[in-house]
């Protein structure tokens, strides 16, 4: 074996290396940027918004049933539901949630598959997917909820049985003698 051997070996597979390594480039802000508005992400996420909102309702009138409120009683939950659309739409507005897409699309994408996404967004089945997702969402949301119900019952059934267990038996701590 030669010595020209192991350097032309070595000068092989670094040739074959750089390819690579190119080729999972990170993408760019313009690449990202560009990705973002051909994925609508911004309205995207802004029709999400309402969605949520609307399971949180469904939920505290699950959560109260039945149960007559007073005015009182009826006007801390609607508080409470206000302050709880507040937060979400505030954590979940674009201008907080804009840096966090970027940097999860630079982690999970390489610059050739943001501009290949891209260009998939751009094409008339992109766009038609676009159109459709929202519709697609809804009706994702209330099969997940209508299957959600009968657990939410069970779980309800389930921490009524515990509430009605009685308290086990405490002994209090004996003092400790001091030595």
């Amino acid at each position: 074996m030669s010595i020209a051997s192991p350097c032309l070996r070595w000068l092989l597979l670094a040739a074959l290396a750089i390819p690579a390594v190119v080729l999972a480039a990170e993408p760019s802000d313009a690449d990202i940027e560009k990705l973002l508005r051909a994925s609508r992400a911004e309205s995207m996420l802004a029709a999400i918004v309402p969605q949520m909102e609307a399971m949180q309702r469904q939920q505290f009138d699950q959560m109260m049933g039945d149960k007559p409120l007073t005015a009182e009683q009826r006007a801390e939950v609607e508080r409470i539901q206000a302050k709880t659309n507040e937060i979400v739409r505030k954590t979940l507005a674009w201008e907080e949630m804009r840096p966090l897409y970027a940097d999860v699309y630079k982690q999970t994408f390489t610059r050739e598959d943001v501009r290949a996404i891209t260009k998939f967004y751009e094409s008339p089945a992109g766009r038609n997917l676009l159109d459709k997702t929202p519709a697609l969402m809804q009706n994702l949301m209330t099969a997940i909820q209508q299957k959600m119900v009968p657990m939410l019952e069970e779980l309800q059934a389930e921490a009524q049985t515990v509430s009605e267990m009685p308290a086990p038996e405490v002994t209090p701590p004996q003092k400790r003698r001091k030595k």
